[in-house]
Order: structure tokens, then sequence, then C-alpha cells
């Protein structure tokens, strides 16, 4: 039945020191309960706030011989396309009432920045940050709505049609030769000389407060899909690239169900797997990106040392995929031929249920990673449509872009 993904080769890491599952303190005390609270306060007090759709699919479940599939879908999100919205926005708002608060010696809440009671003293605080596309995007439509200005950094790979859609936002938009993680140090550097202010979702020795911001923002989309369930998966499958997703999403697990919290499997691009290889290390470790891979949002070399210090602890299972995964099951989603529901979805949005269906047709991986019958498996559908020309060209039958 899943004939396109017959030839898909995988490669799968265990975590050795995880295998007991023992509760972790990284994911309590990185992202804290108290964290991921203010962020959802906050959140659900945007204009247009409404949970996304949890989407069971059942046809799936049963091809696949599994008994759950719940796919978050994070295309609605905000008109935005992807749950970044989430975190750019919401760390940007911190970083506003950080500098706020230290600018005028006041008391500065969200709510100020939010209903625009210091837009004055936001339009001389100029927000920057690199992306590949759904970050920048989420931290322009931030920064507009308050009256920040906002540079985007992004490298030659990112598309013009994501480029667009942050200049349509307002964003400055800055093109670089290099890859992703040449951005990121391009933004930093500039921001330095500048007095500009980084908002990155990744962090570094000496700046951590933006990317916790941004994950505990992700912690809302956590709290939705918990809300939904009326039981703990057994598995999540979560995509990589900085580790910044991944590791808010395992924390937010981990502080809901306890020791009950699902198995944690990372799932990377085989040509971008940083973490992947930080397991295989045993610490963070930066790997060199040679050929972009299909999978955008996940194009990163460089983990996030905040985020790797929770998926340390958390994740059990590290699974790398080839690029010729993905296009099936994005039209998988989009033609379901089981009787789900349809979902479109983007590139990034399908890795782990790329990762998953790879596995039920894999005897050995998938007692490796410890899928049966039995198993109720999560996994986050990251973004929707957020480049249509893209999305075409796989619904046409293209499987590299």
């Amino acid at each position: 039945m899943f004939t396109a993904f017959a030839t898909a080769t995988t490669q799968h890491a265990t975590h050795a020191e995880n295998q007991t599952k023992n509760l972790a303190k990284a994911a309590y005390e990185v992202l804290s309960a108290d964290d991921f609270a203010t962020a959802r306060a906050e959140i659900t007090a945007w204009d247009g706030y409404a949970p996304t759709p949890l989407v069971m699919l059942s046809g799936l479940a049963a091809q696949l011989n599994v008994d759950q599939i719940a796919y978050k879908h994070e295309g609605p999100r905000f008109g935005l396309g992807s749950f970044k919205a989430l975190g750019g926005s919401y760390a940007a708002m911190r970083v506003l009432q950080r500098q706020v608060a230290a600018q005028t010696g006041q008391a500065v809440t969200l709510s100020d920045i939010r209903e625009g009671r210091y837009r004055d003293a936001c339009a001389k605080i100029t927000l920057v940050s690199a992306t590949d596309g759904n970050h920048g995007r989420s931290l322009a439509w931030g920064c507009q709505r308050v009256g920040a200005p906002c540079r985007i950094y992004i490298h030659a790979e990112v598309s013009e049609g994501r480029a667009q859609a942050m200049q349509a936002l307002g964003a400055d938009v800055i093109r670089i030769e290099g890859d992703y993680d040449a951005s990121v140090h391009l933004a930093k550097q500039e921001a330095d000389a500048n007095g500009w202010f980084v908002v990155s979702d990744t962090s570094w020795p000496g700046y951590s407060d933006p990317p916790r911001d941004v994950m505990a923002g992700y912690g809302t989309m956590t709290s939705e899909i918990c809300d939904s369930l009326d039981q703990p998966p057994t598995h999540v499958f979560l995509q990589g690239g900085v580790g910044g997703l991944a590791a808010a999403v395992a924390a937010g697990l981990r502080q809901f169900y306890g020791a009950t919290s699902p198995r944690v499997v990372i799932v990377e691009p085989d040509r971008a797997a940083c973490l992947f290889e930080s397991a295989r290390a045993g610490t963070a470790t930066t790997v060199n990106i040679a050929e972009e891979t299909i999978m955008a949002g996940l194009s990163c070399g460089e983990p996030s040392e905040m985020a790797w210090s929770i998926l340390s602890q958390e994740a059990t299972d590290f699974v790398t995929i080839p690029d010729g995964t993905v296009a099936p099951t994005v039209r998988l989603l989009a033609t379901p031929p089981f009787g789900d529901p349809v979902v479109e979805a983007g590139e990034s949005a399908v890795a782990g249920l790329a990762a998953l269906i790879v596995a039920r047709q894999d005897a050995d991986l998938s007692e490796k990673l410890g899928l049966s019958d039995t198993s109720r498996v999560l996994v986050i559908g990251s973004e929707g449509v957020t480049d249509p020309d893209i999305f075409a060209a796989i619904m046409t039958g293209a499987d590299h872009v």
C-alpha cells in the first residue's frame, strides 16, 4: 500500500541513558510550569486565538496497525500557517516588555505591550532574527501588531514565496549567501553592532531568555493537545530542527502526564541531523549541511543548547529520514486514501508521520521504537501550506522541489 516508501532508508539511534524513563529535572526547570502558564494566558488573549485541530487519522492508523494516530494540524494558527506563530510573536512581546521597563523604569505588563500603551517606545526598538521562513513570519507579525521595527535574515535556499510573506508583514528581509546557521550568526553580529535585539528560537552561551520564551509559547499547543486527549499517547514523533519545538512539547507532555508521558522519538532529515549526532556523541553537536533538505524548516546544523538540555533527558529515540519520504506523505494527507480528513501540510510538517510510516514497514525499526498494534501515536503537523508553489509542485508529483 505504501510503495512510495518501500526504498526509504532510515537511521535510528537510542539514547541509552533514558531507557528507564525516570522523571527528568530539565523538563520542569528549563521550562517551568509558570513559563508555560504565563505564555498561555497571554496568547489565548490575542485576537483570533482558537485551538488548532487535533485530527484523528483512524484510517491510516488501521493501515499501519497502530491503535491511534493523532495529528496536530497547525496550518490554521492565527492565519500564519504554522506553530511558530505561538513562539516568535510571544517572545517579541517579552523582549519589548523587558526593554520598555528598563528604559522607562516602570512596571510594564504584557497587556500594556499588546494594547499599545507603549507603542512609541516599541517603535524605537528593532527586533531581528534569522529564519527558514515560519519563525520570521511569526516575528514579523508580532512586531507589526505592536509597532516595532523588524529585520529578518534568510539564507540562500529560503523560497521567494516565504520571503515575500514576511515582507508583506512589514519586515525588512535580508537574504545572504550560505545556510541557516550562517544567517543566525550574521543576525547576531549585526544586532550587536547596532543595538538591536535578537529574537531567536535557538540559544547559545549568555543568550537564553528569548529562546525560553519561544518554547514557552509553543506550550500553548501542547496544552491544547492534552486537553483534547482522553488518555496519554504512548509515543510522540517530533521534528528536530534546532530542537525548540521538540523540547517544548516533550517538557509540556512530561509536566502534564508525569510518569505516563509518551516515549519521545526525534525525527530529522538525514541531511541536517544535528540532534541525531548529538545523541550519538552524548553532547550538543554541530553538523555541516552539505546539501539542503526539502524540509526547509528543519535545515539546521547547530542545536539549541537549551533545547538539548531537555531532549538529552526526555528523548529516547532519534531517527533520520531521507527527503524522498516527504512528498508522498504530503500527498497522502492531502488526498487520503483511507477515509481520513483532508489535511494540507507543508514539507516540515510531515516529518514525524513519514518516520512512523517508514517504521511500520520495518519490523526491526518498529521493535526498536516499541511500536505495536496498541500504540497511540501523536505527531505534530507543524505547518500548513506556507509556500503554495512548493505545495503545488508536490501535488503534481514532484518529490524534490
